[in-house]
């Protein structure tokens, strides 16, 4: 089958089809795609004439190119076509969809389809996800080359290769790339995030089961509630409680309050025995104060131990708590007496003790303090972890300056806590 030079999608919609007789029988409304081999093609064309749909197999089609496009029919002999969800359409279900990148972390779209001959078939070999695929379809492409010149520059092309995208299905909702699971889990989990949350939730939880247990905690850590909700609640228990477990405690409370009772529960239950007690501990706290901000992860020694003792602790403790910025110093009865910075501690003497250049005005809330109490404490003292103490003086858990920051964003990413 004929198919001249370069064409695009874009190049045909709306171009008439004419019959042996020179007779324009319609106009082309969109085509139909099948699996080929190596790739896509094209296995019929639906064209409009009024407000009816017929369909003309590739079979059927004497000349396909940009400048003409003609059948071997003529109009009486075209076969009626009513829209089915069964086909895979390139208009409908191709063209807008956006593209997963994970190479770019983004999401992109589809703006036009490139279609080349392939033995007598006409094949998709690219998607164009830039600015000339949407410039073509303008019709001002052509034009719009000469507007780039005078900056002595060329418009780019942006093409990905039909080689790297996933089998295609009617009615999707967006395209993802196939690329290996470790090249997405090696993206930072909020660039993951951004491209969960800009696809359709099946897409996105499809993305998120791939993702090993690390990479899934910290980049649930970066989604939005109701986002996360969704996909938590879309797993079974098990494999839900193994990332919970391997989120800090006060975001595991988050997310698992978000959720429906019955589903929280049965994750718990799924959880190690000390760390579910950690999580129900922070659920009892109310939203919007600094208990229900803080984590109850942090690094605590006796008064007694040495500088060196405390640096080759801290090694090993420090790897599974995220909020490491202080060593905090409890007395026998775990009460708090003093704190130190990571800075005043390499400058000390190795064989000094904590009680000896523990800071000992310490600055902190009680669990039921309002954030903003919290907030203004860290913002004046410029603290990177405030102390939560009850009224005795035990250390409950600290409160750190990215759980601020969070509190400060738009309302539309703060949740609402309830207990579970």
């Amino acid at each position: 089958m004929p198919l001249f030079g370069e064409l695009f999608l874009s190049d045909i919609i709306r171009k008439p089809v004419f019959d042996p007789k020179g007779e324009i029988t319609g106009r082309v409304k969109d085509i139909i795609v099948v699996k080929g081999d190596p790739l896509p093609k094209v296995s019929a064309l639906i064209i409009e004439r009024g407000k009816q749909l017929f369909r003309v197999t590739w079979e059927q089609i004497n000349l396909f190119n940009k400048r003409i496009i003609s059948t071997y029919l003529p109009a009486s002999l075209l076969e009626p076509y009513a829209i089915s969800e069964d086909d895979l359409l390139a208009v409908r279900d191709i063209l807008d969809k956006q593209i997963v990148d994970a190479n770019g972390a983004k999401v992109v779209r589809a703006n036009d389809i490139k279609l080349e001959g392939y033995d007598d078939d006409a094949v998709l070999i690219a998607v164009d996800v830039g600015i000339r695929g949407i410039l073509r379809r303008l019709g001002i492409e052509r034009g719009s080359e000469g507007f780039f010149k005078l900056f002595q520059t060329r418009m780019p092309y942006n093409m990905i290769s039909w080689n790297y995208l996933q089998p295609l299905k009617p009615k999707l909702q967006s395209i993802t790339l196939t690329v290996p699971r470790q090249m997405v889990s090696e993206l930072h989990p909020a660039d993951i995030a951004d491209i969960i949350s800009k696809v359709s939730r099946e897409e996105g939880t499809h993305l998120f089961k791939d993702l090993d247990i690390e990479t899934a905690a910290e980049a649930l850590s970066e989604l939005k509630p109701q986002m996360q909700a969704d996909i938590i609640n879309a797993m079974d228990a098990e494999k839900a409680a193994d990332i919970i477990e391997e989120m800090p405690p006060d975001e595991a409370a988050d997310v698992l309050s978000d959720l429906p009772t019955e589903k929280a529960q049965e994750i718990l239950e799924h959880i190690e025995k000390e760390d579910a007690e950690d999580i129900q501990e922070l659920l009892g706290h109310e939203e919007d104060t600094a208990g229900g901000l803080m984590t109850n992860e942090f690094i605590a020694y006796s008064p007694e131990t040495t500088v060196r003792e405390t640096i080759e602790r801290f090694k090993k403790d420090a790897e599974e708590i995220e909020s490491g910025y202080y060593i905090y110093v409890l007395d026998e009865q775990e009460k708090l007496i003093g704190v130190t910075s990571l800075r005043d501690l390499l400058l000390a003497e190795a064989g000094a003790r904590l009680s000896e250049i523990m800071e000992t005005k310490l600055k902190t809330v009680p669990p039921d303090a309002d954030e903003m109490t919290a907030a203004k404490i860290i913002s004046k003292y410029n603290l990177l972890a405030l102390p939560v103490v009850d009224s005795e003086g035990f250390l409950l858990g600290i409160v750190a300056i990215d759980d601020i920051i969070d509190r400060i964003l738009p309302p539309s990413a703060k949740r609402k806590r309830r207990k579970v």
